[in-house]
C-alpha cells in the first residue's frame, strides 16, 4: 500500500491543476448528496462509544458538520496552489541561475484518533499540493474512515487519478509501526490527537515527524483587562467545543482583579464547566458560583488538557506571574492575554511561547479555516518547518533549480 502512494506521488506532480481543482470540488459535492451514508457509518463508530468520553463529541458527524467539511474543501479548490511558486531566484557571476521552488513533499502519513473529519481535511490539503496521503485513523472512527475513503476514491476513478493518492491504513496498530518504519516511502508523519499519542510517534518515529502538540490553553486576565470582554472570551473559549485543542484549560487571574471573576466566570455556569480554582480565587468565587461546580484545585489541575467542561483558574501577582506560570505549563499551542494596556499585551506576546498568541480575542481561533487557509492538517507545536495552523504552504518543501550554458566549477 505504501509503495503504491510512492508510485501515485509521482503521478500526482503530472496531474493539471484543473483536474485536481474539479475532483475536490466533486468530493464536496458527493460528501453533501451521500451525507446519510456517512451518518449512517458514523453511527457504528458512535454505538461503541460511552457519549460522557469527551472524543464522542469529536467523532459525531451529522448532517451540518458535513456541509461544514464540504465548504471547507470547496475553500480549498479555490486557493492557489503554492506548488510551482518561485520563492526567489538569483544570478550568479558566473552566469548560473538559481531558482528556489515549491514542491510537494511526496508522500504525507497521518496518525489520527477519533476525529472523522480529519481524513476530509487531510486528502483535500494533501491533494491540492500533489501529495499522497496515507491515513492511519484510529479503530473509534474506523467505519467512518473507511466510508470516506470510499466516496473520495469513488470520485478520483471517475476522473482517472490514481487510487493510491489516498490510502486508508488498517486500523490497527501494526500499521502505524509500519507507516514509522517506511524511510523512503513516506516523507513525513504528522501525528494528530493526545499527547499520549503525539510523544509515541515522536518517540519512534523514523520518518520524520512534525509534531502537531496537544493544547493546554491559558487565557491570563491582567490588572487592566476589561471584565465585559473577559467574560466573553472566557465562555467562549471554554464552551464553543471543550473537545478541540483551541479549548480553554486555565484561566490565569491578576490578584488586584479577583473581585470581578465571579462575573467573568458567571456564564461558565449555564454549561456546568466545573471549576479547580487556587485558594484565593476559591475564595473569590465561594458563594458567587454553583458550591457543586466549584472544587479547590490540586496538583493535577494546572498543565492538564481537560477536553470537557472543566477549567482551571491560577491567581498571580503580575505580568511575571502569569507568564511564568503559562511558561511552566504551556504546550506551545495557543495562549491568550486580555488588558487594554499595550505595553502589557504587548510584553505579553513577547515572552511567551506559543504558536498563537491572542490579545483580547478567544483562544478558538487557532484553526486553519478561521486563518484563511481553506482548511488544516494539523497545529503545530514545535519551530522547525511549521508552526500554527498547517495550510497548503507548510506541506510543501521546495528545492533549487539551477540552469547554466555549460558552466564548471574550478
Amino acid at each position: 500500500m505504501l509503495v503504491q502512494a510512492r508510485e501515485a506521488s509521482r503521478e500526482l506532480a503530472l496531474l493539471d491543476r484543473e483536474v485536481i481543482d474539479r475532483v475536490l470540488i466533486q468530493v464536496a459535492e458527493r460528501a453533501e448528496v451521500r451525507w446519510s451514508d456517512l451518518v449512517e457509518a458514523n453511527r457504528l463508530d458512535l454505538e461503541r462509544m460511552d457519549p460522557a468520553n469527551p472524543l464522542y463529541d469529536r467523532l459525531m458527524l451529522d448532517r451540518q458538520r458535513i456541509e461544514g467539511i464540504a465548504a471547507d474543501i470547496r475553500n480549498v479548490a479555490l486557493l492557489e496552489s503554492p506548488v510551482g511558486e518561485t520563492i526567489c531566484e538569483s544570478v550568479l557571476s558566473n552566469g548560473l541561475e538559481i531558482e528556489k521552488v515549491r514542491v510537494p513533499f511526496g508522500v504525507v502519513g497521518v496518525i489520527y484518533e477519533a476525529r472523522p473529519n480529519v481524513s476530509f481535511d487531510v486528502f483535500s490539503l494533501c491533494f491540492k499540493t500533489c501529495n499522497a496521503a496515507v491515513l492511519k485513523g484510529g479503530s473509534d472512527a474506523e467505519y467512518s474512515n473507511r466510508k470516506i475513503v470510499e466516496i473520495i476514491r469513488e470520485v478520483m476513478a471517475e476522473n482517472g487519478v490514481p487510487e493510491g493518492v489516498v490510502t486508508l491504513l488498517p486500523s490497527d496498530r501494526s500499521s502505524a509501526a509500519e507507516m514509522m518504519s517506511a524511510v523512503g516511502l513516506v516523507d513525513v508523519i504528522i501525528p494528530r490527537g493526545s499527547s499520549s499519542l503525539i510523544n509515541f510517534v515522536r518517540d519512534n518515529s523514523k520518518v520524520p515527524v512534525i509534531e502537531t502538540g496537544a493544547g493546554i490553553c491559558h487565557t491570563y486576565f491582567d490588572m487592566d483587562g476589561d471584565a465585559a470582554k473577559g467574560a466573553d472570551i472566557v465562555y467562549n473559549a471554554k464552551t464553543r467545543r471543550v473537545s478541540v485543542c483551541n479549548a480553554l484549560d486555565c484561566l490565569v487571574i491578576h490578584r488586584g482583579r479577583l473581585a470581578d471573576l465571579p462575573h467573568i466566570c458567571r456564564p461558565l455556569a449555564r454549561k456546568n464547566v466545573i471549576i479547580y480554582a487556587d485558594e484565593s480565587s476559591f475564595a473569590a468565587l465561594e458563594g458567587h458560583y454553583p458550591a457543586g461546580l466549584l472544587e479547590r484545585a490540586g496538583d493535577r489541575s494546572f498543565g492538564t488538557e481537560f477536553m470537557d467542561y472543566k477549567m482551571a483558574v491560577k491567581t498571580v501577582d503580575s505580568l511575571a506571574g502569569a507568564v511564568e506560570h503559562v511558561t511552566r505549563y504551556t504546550s506551545m499551542h495557543s495562549e491568550a492575554i486580555i488588558t487594554e494596556n499595550p505595553e502589557t499585551a504587548r510584553l505579553y506576546s513577547r515572552m511567551v511561547d506559543a504558536a498563537c498568541v491572542y490579545i483580547n480575542a478567544s483562544t478558538a481561533f487557532t484553526d486553519g479555516a478561521q486563518f484563511g487557509m481553506g482548511a488544516e492538517i494539523g497545529i503545530s507545536t514545535q519551530k522547525l518547518h511549521a508552526r500554527g495552523p498547517m495550510g497548503i504552504v507548510e506541506l510543501t518543501s521546495y528545492k533549487y533549480i539551477v540552469t547554466g550554458n555549460g558552466q564548471v566549477r574550478e
